[in-house]
């Protein structure tokens, strides 16, 4: 029988196969999805072949596309690129320059 380790010490993140933290669980809930879905396809009454097709093919795209957003990413890249789209590209300030230019007189005469 063939183990597999999965984790490598503690403190670190989880791996298997080369895939590490979220990938590994958009990989795990992607295929669980796929199966989820030809199941109904096939109960439904959809011709076998058609099932066997759309659901290994999507299991490629599904396997290809994990494995290249880990390559791409890293370990923390989803979660710095979810960060970087809700930062704001720009501040918008509305008041006038004079209204910061402009001196208290209750902080000059103190």
């Amino acid at each position: 029988m063939i183990t597999y380790n999965i984790n490598k010490g503690i403190g670190r993140t989880v791996e298997f196969k080369g895939l590490k933290a979220q990938y590994l669980f958009i990989f795990a809930g992607g295929l669980l999805g796929i199966l989820v879905f030809v199941m109904i396809m096939y109960v439904a009454g959809v011709h076998t072949y058609f099932c066997l097709f759309l659901g290994g093919s999507s299991v490629g795209l599904v396997i290809w596309q994990t494995f290249s957003l880990n390559l791409k990413y890293g370990e923390h890249g989803l979660m710095k690129l979810g960060a970087k789209k809700k930062h704001p590209k720009y501040i918008i300030s509305r008041k006038s320059v004079f209204r910061y230019v402009k001196v208290n007189s209750k902080n000059v005469a103190a």
